[in-house]
């Protein structure tokens, strides 16, 4: 059985890390499958979605290390060619990936104890986003 949902979200951009546990586990006890995976999907190209322990200390460091590994202020190609300021959000959000799978059991993701699953907005303004979700199992 295939299940599929989806989460809207409001973002501010600007790497933007949102807590999303609460809404997959949600869909996921909901989805009248008992056994299986969930896969969450990013339609877009500049965010991402991983596991973190979502406290304020972790948060700061994953900013600060992504203005290492991409800066803000860095040259793009993408934006020499579209102008439009963004180039930074594509190569983070490339890294990180637009797609995350969990596994659960007896409706409840199989997360460890500070294990939170977010979205991170890499785009340069706010924007209205829509996740995807596919809930498969038995």
């Amino acid at each position: 059985m295939v299940v599929t949902k989806t989460i809207k979200l409001k973002s501010k951009g600007d790497t933007d890390i949102i807590d999303i546990t609460a809404g997959v586990s949600g869909h996921v006890e909901s989805s009248g499958i008992k056994n299986g995976i969930v896969t969450v999907f990013v339609p877009g190209s500049t965010g991402g979605l991983t596991t973190i322990e979502y406290e304020p200390g972790l948060i700061e460091d994953i900013r600060q290390s992504l203005e290492i590994i991409a800066p803000r202020q860095g040259e793009y190609h993408h934006d020499l060619r579209w102008h439009d300021g963004n180039g930074f959000s594509h190569v983070r959000a490339a890294m990180l990936g637009p797609s995350l799978t969990v596994p659960f059991s007896d409706k409840r993701l199989r997360l460890g104890t500070w294990q939170q699953i977010v979205f991170i907005d890499f785009d340069n303004r706010s924007r209205s986003r829509e996740l995807v979700l596919q809930i498969m199992g038995e």
